[in-house]
């Protein structure tokens, strides 16, 4: 199993922000959106960097609250961990475990093209293990 089966039951929708906007700002989308992070990139389309939760609240343990004004830029993680379409399952597992992070955009020749978090790996995971369980079930009673 692999990103692009995750990818076509959740779609490939990533929200993106400018690097020029404001902790505040992302801190809001991240609330209504109900999400753990945000890719940062110029144009939606390349990975300049990443912001998250974690992010925001070491930048407030920094600068205490004057760090919410702050510029993205300054703030998030320029070193970002990606995954293609065809890496699998265990590998997104792998990575997310070793680089103790819960978000990787999703890139294919430069350009971003969706987001997998750990929620959703956990989630095709599970679904993965009923569904064998399921079809061992079907094979014992037969």
């Amino acid at each position: 199993m692999n990103v692009e089966m995750i990818l076509k039951t959740k779609g490939n929708d990533v929200v993106t922000t400018k690097p020029d906007s404001t902790l505040a700002d992302v801190a809001a989308t991240l609330t209504e959106r109900k999400i753990g992070a945000l890719v940062v990139s110029p144009d939606a389309k390349r990975v300049a960097g990443i912001v998250s939760e974690r992010d925001i609240v070491r930048a407030i343990a920094d600068k205490g609250v004057a760090a919410l004004k702050m510029p993205v830029a300054e703030a998030m993680t320029r070193k970002v961990s990606t995954c293609t379409r065809a890496d699998s399952v265990e590998k997104l597992m792998t990575t997310m475990s070793q680089g103790r992070f819960r978000h990787l955009p999703v890139v294919e020749d430069g350009k971003l093209c969706g987001m997998i978090s750990i929620g959703d790996v956990v989630k095709f995971r599970l679904e993965e293990v009923e569904h064998e369980a399921e079809v061992l079930r079907e094979f014992i009673s037969s």
